[in-house]
């Protein structure tokens, strides 16, 4: 057995978990090779691993049948039901009882683009970036409600130290930076297909990010919750960096939540047609919620019908959720909080090549099985969701800037806005607007190809 000072202890639990071949080009390492080595293994839980290795994967929870939702308002009464609930949001957001929550730990290579993917230019006048358009959101809902909302920014090791130069050099997007908080995705090793550790150097275990899931565990180990709990903040709007359309502070859907006393709430969009990749909210015989990917659905459930010929499971994920603080406190108190998915891959490791390996992921969804006090609210794709994935084609930068103009556009025919035919393409900036009644009515927009209404940052 080797040694090294002050990490014998670390040594012993390789060994003991026979994990030594991690040890190979030992005699070849410098003193400070070593050591790091011996502090990545540090790191390593492995009795986690082990777990992993011989039971990782969700757990089933068998057959299921569509999840119930609040459908969009229709009659009288159910427009004044979610009146009711935006004034119960409103009240919540003006007590400072809200914090935003993104997801941004991704990089922009799928789009072309080198860098953090909320640098991506995706403004279709002014090119505001994904982390701009973000941040102008969340100033612009706390000059409205009159309260400071903390941004909690989930990063990754990949793209961290890039983030945070971006939001110092853009001075937090007018917010406070002491109400800014980033900090990185937590990491976890993957394993060969014998269930050992992969190095991707002679001194560094290979790791990867433990996927969105992960981002709720990740509040815990960074002190953000400790952080919310000190300022008193009891929802958290979750959301993920792509979707420029998402409306983050709406007090609507935090209306619906604190009325039901959920532990999670989550919006729904109805599928754009039977074969859309995307997740779809159901209900286990249980009675517990969760959602089921596109490419486990059999493809019988895919194009189901009702009586009335409309899709039966057409209740999209479009990965917007809110979560109750307490809640999240309780379910991060254990590693295995939330189910790990087991994916085998392709894994570049030390001494060139390829393997086949195992990388293990949370996902976030997961946790909507974990407790029976949930909210589904149906929203419209056209006002809430435009993400951007890909380079072409769907849920690209040209579908979602398309979007953003028709949105904008139809902002302003509500308001008996003039539009020039000679306009192209419209951008509202969210410090100018956050919806249709900012808008003044009856505004007339100049005769140029390109407008963009735009407020200062005060």
């Amino acid at each position: 057995m080797i040694s090294f000072r002050g990490y014998d202890d670390v040594i012993k639990r390789v060994y003991d978990n026979n994990q030594e071949h991690v040890f190979a080009s030992w005699d070849r390492l410098g003193p400070g090779q070593r050591e790091s080595l011996l502090k990545d293994l540090a790191d390593v839980d492995f009795g986690l691993m082990k777990k992993l290795f011989t039971a990782a994967g969700a757990p089933s929870h068998g057959s299921y049948r569509p999840a119930p939702f609040i459908p969009l308002p229709k009659t009288p009464a159910e427009h004044e039901k979610f009146r009711k609930a935006a004034a119960l949001g409103e009240e919540l957001i003006r007590g400072g009882k809200i914090a935003a929550f993104i997801v941004a730990g991704g990089q922009g290579s799928r789009l072309g683009y080198e860098g953090p993917k909320g640098k991506f230019p995706v403004g279709p006048v002014s090119g505001k970036t994904l982390f701009r358009l973000h941040g102008e959101k969340i100033l612009a809902s706390g000059r409205r409600y009159g309260v400071a909302i903390p941004w909690f920014v989930m990063t990754s090791h990949a793209n961290h130290r890039e983030t945070v130069e971006y939001f110092e050099s853009e001075k937090y997007f007018g917010l406070d930076p002491r109400d800014v908080f980033v900090f990185p995705q937590n990491m976890i090793p993957s394993l060969d297909e014998k269930g050992r550790l992969i190095l991707e150097s002679e001194c560094g275990v290979f790791k990867n990010p433990d996927g969105h899931g992960g981002s709720l565990s990740a509040l815990r180990t960074s002190g953000a919750l400790d952080e919310m709990k000190s300022r008193g903040i009891t929802v958290i709007s979750y959301f993920q960096v792509d979707n420029p359309l998402v409306k983050i502070i709406d007090p609507v859907f935090i209306g619906f939540h604190r009325d039901a006393g959920a532990d999670i709430s989550s919006k729904a969009l109805r599928k754009a047609y039977a074969e859309e990749k995307v997740g779809v909210f159901v209900q286990y015989a249980d009675n517990t919620l969760g959602i089921v990917e596109y490419s486990d659905m059999p493809q019988e459930k895919i194009n189901e019908r009702d009586p009335g010929g409309e899709l039966l499971y057409s209740s999209g994920n479009p990965a917007i959720h809110l979560f109750g603080r307490e809640f999240i406190e309780r379910i991060t108190s254990s590693d295995l909080s939330l189910p790990y998915h087991t994916a085998k891959k392709k894994i570049a490791a030390h001494g060139g090549g390829e393997i086949t390996g195992y990388k293990f992921e949370k996902f976030v969804f997961d946790a909507l099985s974990m407790t029976d006090r949930n909210v589904i609210l149906e929203v419209l794709r056209e006002e809430e969701f435009a993400p951007v994935k890909n380079a072409s084609g769907a849920d690209s930068l040209e579908t979602c800037i398309k979007l953003m103009d028709g949105l904008h556009r139809q902002w302003l025919g509500a308001r008996g806005a003039k539009i020039s035919p000679k306009t192209r393409i419209v951008e509202i900036s969210p410090l100018y607007a956050l919806g249709a009644d900012d808008i003044p009515a009856g505004l007339a927009l100049p005769e140029r190809e390109s407008v963009l209404l735009e407020a200062e940052v005060r």
